[in-house]
Parts: C-alpha cells; structure tokens; sequence
C-alpha cells in the first residue's frame, strides 16, 4: 500500500515539484533526478513514518538532494548558498506547492519538455515523465518500446536542453503561442496512442489517454484563454466517453454500429460539450472542429439517426484549415454515409492516386468497406487482407480478417 500512496501522490504533485526545483536550481536535468530520488526515498522511509504533508515531505527532500549535488558541483557555489538560506528561511511546509494551486512553473515546465529543439519522441517521453510523472518502464509499456529506448531518450532530451541553454521560464507571450501547437501536438499524440494504439494486443490503453487528459485539463487551466486547448479537451473527453463500449469483456473491438451507446461516458460527454462551448467562442480551430465532430456522434441515438451531412460539412472545414490525407480518409467515410459508398470511393482512390497514405492499413480499409458495400466482395477480400498484412495493432487484424473472411 505504501508503494501505491507514493506513486499516487507523486502523480498528483510531480509537474509542481520538479518545476519547482527547476526555477530554483536552474538546471533541469538536476531537478527531475532529486525528485526521482526523493520518491526512492520516499518507498524506504513511509513505511516507518508517514508524513503529514506527503508532498511537502518530497519537495523538501528532493530539495536536499538537490543541494547535495549542488555541493558537489563547486561552480555552482553560488546556487547552493541560495539555495541553503532559501531552505533556511522557513519550514519545509511553508515553501511547499499549494495543492490547490496551479502556477506558471508548471507551464513552463510543460513548455520545455515540448522545447522544438527535441525530437518528438523525446517530447513525449519528458512530458510524460517530468510533468505526468510516469516512470520510464510506464511510459515504454503505453508504447510498447524497450526501457532502455524510453530511458535513452529522456536522458538525451534533458542534455539537450542543457546543450541548447533552454531557460526555465516562460516564453514570451508572443512566442508562446507559437509554441502553444507543438505542447498541443504532443498531448495530441499521448492520447491518441492511449485511444487506439499503433501496436500490440489492447486496441484501447485507458491509463494512457486518461493521462493525456489529466495533462490538458492542467494545460487549460493554465491556459484559460485558448481556444484550441478547450478544443483538444473537448476532443479527448468526447472521444474517452465511448470507451466503456469500444471494447468487448474479452478485449475484442466494437465497432460504432454494434455499440451499446447506454455505457458511454454520460460525465464525459457533458465535460466534453461544456469544453467545446469554451472552444466556440472565437470560433473553432483543427482541434475543436475534430471535437465537433466528436459531439455530433455523442449526441446521435444511433448510426443511423447520426447527422452525416454536418459531419462531412465539418470535415471539409477541417480540411481546409488542417489539410492532411488522414482526414481527406475520415471525410470519405463520412460521405458514404451521407451520399453513398461509390462517391467515397472516388476520394479514397484519389487518394491512393497521389500515394498520400503509403504504408498505411486505414486506406485499403476503408477502401474494402465500400467495395463490399457496393457489392464486388472479392475486390473487398482483397482489401480488407491488405490493410490486416499492414496493421499492427492484433485487435484490429482479427477484425479485418474477420470481415475478409465474411465475404467468401
């Protein structure tokens, strides 16, 4: 029980701690290791004596173990006598974060894990470990890669910071929103991989993308006045409310048409709805036109009574201020099923015309449910054993060898 109270509250208190020790230390790298050996702390000593304040117990430890390494850091001199009069001046509660409290240490810490001079791997990698607080072998289970890659890439993440004198500070407001898309993308990418994952033998990683959802809340409580932000919360909320039906007891996939739309998230989709609202007010951007469409499914009773027309009218907005092949796809199968299979069919073969998707499974996927929809089952076969050669994910193969092997 006690490894669990400190990953619980390490969870919660993470972002707050290292960025903490950041601002103090100016080194990040510094601060996320104190803080990684304050919870190693935390799991031999807890046992014997619990603390009354948790996180004020981890900061000030994580503070120590800052200061030791400062100590031997004889440059730094100067950081360690602030540092020490700074621990000297107060109780241990008193500099702790307020638990009710989120600052702009948090942001910026947000800001540099997603810095532009990372690689986007290492982005995710740094945000979820210094700001979500996973640990390395989390974060290598969610996407299925080795822990030495994780560990790899986090530790180049912080020398490159280091390398490239990336300040702990916000960026300037004009900057900032510059930069706002690159934090947006990497949240994006978390909970689209917790959504349906790329690889392995769960179609769905709930811890992941609810992750993810922490992180943005977070991000729009920081962010109050940024619509996209909404807009992404609204998107992940809208889309983790059909999680409870996406997936059969034994891990199977439901697709939308066999879902029992009783068990979606009711909660979900009014937090989602009431996000969208807030995302709305000066008009939607890629990721609040992607949660429209999300809010078009959750409020339809049924496939059938689903309003395709305003959804492939909201596809089209997106295609013009987001262009990309994925959502040319997603528009094709939202006008099969407003206007019919055979005028999708026509943009899913421009599609693969102008070799916009090469290597992916979600093309011939597509393209084999519309062949079968307009009956030329063995050009559907085909397809449908095409896209389950290219797909990764095992959940997914079995449905589209399934299907395959339903056309005979």
């Amino acid at each position: 029980m006690v490894a669990a109270d400190v990953e619980a509250v390490w969870r919660i208190e993470s972002a707050r701690i290292v960025a903490a020790l950041t601002r103090f230390t100016g080194d990040f790298g510094l601060a996320e290791d104190a803080a990684q050996e304050a919870v190693a702390e935390a799991l031999v000593s807890w046992p014997l004596t619990a603390p009354a304040n948790p996180a004020g117990w981890l900061m000030a430890t994580a503070r120590r173990r800052a200061i030791d390494a400062i100590r031997r850091r004889t440059a730094l001199q100067d950081r360690y006598v602030l540092l020490a009069a700074d621990l000297a001046g107060g109780s241990e509660v008193a500099d702790d974060p307020d638990p009710d409290r989120i600052d702009d240490d948090v942001l910026a810490l947000m800001f540099i894990s997603c810095h532009p001079v990372l690689s986007p791997e290492a982005r995710v990698a740094l945000t979820l470990r210094v700001v979500g607080g996973l640990s390395s072998e989390e974060i290598a289970r969610a996407f299925l890669v080795p822990v030495p890659t994780v560990q790899a890439r986090i530790t180049r993440g912080k020398k490159t910071i280091a390398a490239a004198g990336v300040p702990f500070e916000l960026p300037p407001a004009a900057e900032r929103g510059k930069r706002l898309g690159g934090v947006l993308s990497v949240l994006y990418v978390i909970f689209t991989e917790g959504s349906t994952a790329t690889s392995g033998d769960r179609l769905v990683r709930p811890d992941v993308a609810y992750e993810a959802i922490r992180l943005t809340r977070t991000l729009a409580a920081l962010q109050p006045d940024e619509p996209e932000v909404h807009g992404l919360l609204a998107l992940c909320e809208l889309t983790a409310a059909r999680f409870p039906a996406r997936t059969a007891p034994d891990g199977s996939p439901v697709l939308l048409e066999g879902q029992d739309r009783r068990l979606w998230d009711i909660s979900a989709i009014r937090r989602g709805l009431a996000a969208l609202a807030r995302a709305s007010i000066r008009g939607l951007g890629p990721y609040g036109l992607q949660a429209a469409i999300a809010a078009v499914h959750a409020s339809a009773p049924s496939v059938e009574a689903t309003d395709w027309d305003r959804i492939v009218v909201l596809y089209e907005a997106l295609g013009r201020a987001a262009p990309s092949p994925v959502v040319e796809l997603n528009r094709a199968v939202a006008v099969a099923m407003a206007s019919g299979p055979a005028q999708a069919l026509a943009i899913v073969d421009d599609l693969i015309a102008s070799n916009r998707l090469p290597g992916s499974h979600l093309v011939p996927t597509v393209r084999g449910e519309l062949l079968a929809r307009l009956g030329r089952r063995p050009e559907a076969r085909t397809e449908l054993e095409l896209a389950a050669r290219l797909c990764a994910n095992q959940r997914e193969r079995s449905v589209l060898l399934r299907k395959a092997a339903g056309l005979g």
